[in-house]
C-alpha cells in the first residue's frame, strides 16, 4: 500500500486493508461505525482474513455488540481466530490501523473518510512494537453473544430446519436486533419463529439458553409481554409425567399471513 486512501468510505479502506494485509493488523480506536463496517466486509471477505487485533473503548464497544447482529458475526470471526477484543484504558487522538508493512490514520472530515498511509519502516516498526506492548497490556473484551452459525445449526437440530431458515431471514430483514425501540431482539425473534413454526416454549427457550442467547426466564418473560400484546398464542401440550407444556403459536392474522421478510416489518409495527 503505497498512496493514501482518499475519498473512500470506511469499508473500502477496510477491503483494501484486508487484502494487502500479512499477519497481524492492529485496529487501535475504531469509532462505532468502523467497528460495525468491520464486521460486515470481514464477515462477506471472499478470502484468507489475517488476525486483527481490536483495540476499543469499552463502552463503545459494549454499545456496537448490543447488536445481535453485529455481535454473533463478530462471534464468529472470534471462532475463526481472525478476530479478538481488547479494551484501550487511554485512547489515542487517532484512529489507527497496523500492519506489517503501513500504518494507515482514519480521518474523518464531515460525511467523508480518508486513509492517511505512511509505509516508513522505522516508523511502522516503533508503532507495532507500541501497540503490542499495548495489546499485552490491555484487558480482555468479554463478547457472550454466540457465533451466529452456531445459533444457526443449533436451532436447525434441535427445533427445524423451517425455524433455522425463518430465524435466518427475518435476521436477514433487518438492520439492527437491538430490541430499543430500532429493532427486534434475539429473544422476541427466536419466540416469533418458534410461534410460527408451533415448537414449545419448553424447547426454544431450552435451545436458547443452551446456546448462549439468554436464560430459560428471560424467554418466559418475553413470552408473556407478546402474549399479553396478542403477537403469539399458547396451547397446552399435555405429557405423560409433570406440568402440561405450552406450544408457542402465532396470534395475530397479521403475523400468519407475512412472508419472512414482512414479518419482522409487522411485528415491529405491532411492539412499537
Amino acid at each position: 500500500m503505497d498512496s493514501n486512501l482518499l475519498n473512500h468510505q470506511i469499508d473500502d479502506i477496510l477491503k483494501t486493508i484486508l487484502e494487502d494485509a500479512t499477519g497481524d493488523v492492529y485496529m487501535v480506536n475504531p469509532s462505532r461505525d468502523a467497528i460495525e463496517e468491520f464486521v460486515s466486509v470481514a464477515t462477506e471477505f471472499d478470502g484468507e482474513l489475517p488476525s486483527v487485533h481490536m483495540l476499543a473503548d469499552e463502552r463503545t464497544l459494549k454499545d456496537v455488540m448490543d447488536d445481535f447482529i453485529v455481535a454473533s458475526n463478530a462471534a464468529d470471526l472470534i471462532d475463526a481466530d481472525a478476530l479478538a477484543l481488547r479494551t484501550l484504558d487511554e485512547a489515542p487522538e487517532n484512529s489507527l490501523l497496523v500492519t506489517e508493512g503501513s500504518v494507515v490514520a482514519i480521518v474523518h472530515a464531515g460525511d467523508r473518510v480518508g486513509g492517511l498511509v505512511t509505509d516508513d519502516e522505522e516508523f511502522v516498526d516503533a508503532t507495532i512494537e507500541t501497540y503490542e506492548g499495548r495489546w499485552e497490556d490491555a484487558e480482555a473484551f468479554n463478547l457472550r453473544t454466540p457465533p451466529i452459525t452456531r445459533v444457526r445449526e443449533t436451532l436447525s437440530e434441535e427445533i427445524s430446519a423451517d425455524a433455522e431458515a425463518d430465524f435466518s431471514a427475518i435476521l436477514g430483514s433487518l438492520e439492527t436486533a437491538r430490541g430499543d425501540g430500532d429493532g427486534l431482539d434475539e429473544v422476541t425473534i427466536s419466540l416469533l419463529v418458534a410461534a410460527r413454526n408451533e415448537a414449545l416454549l419448553y424447547d426454544i427457550s431450552k435451545w436458547g439458553e443452551d446456546v448462549g442467547i439468554a436464560s430459560k426466564a428471560t424467554f418466559s418473560r418475553t413470552k408473556t409481554k407478546l402474549e399479553d400484546m396478542g403477537l403469539i398464542d399458547t396451547e397446552k401440550v399435555p405429557i405423560d409425567v409433570g406440568r402440561p407444556r405450552l406450544r408457542l403459536k402465532i396470534g395475530d392474522e397479521r403475523l400468519a399471513e407475512a412472508d419472512n421478510g414482512q414479518l419482522a416489518t409487522v411485528a415491529q409495527s405491532m411492539l412499537n
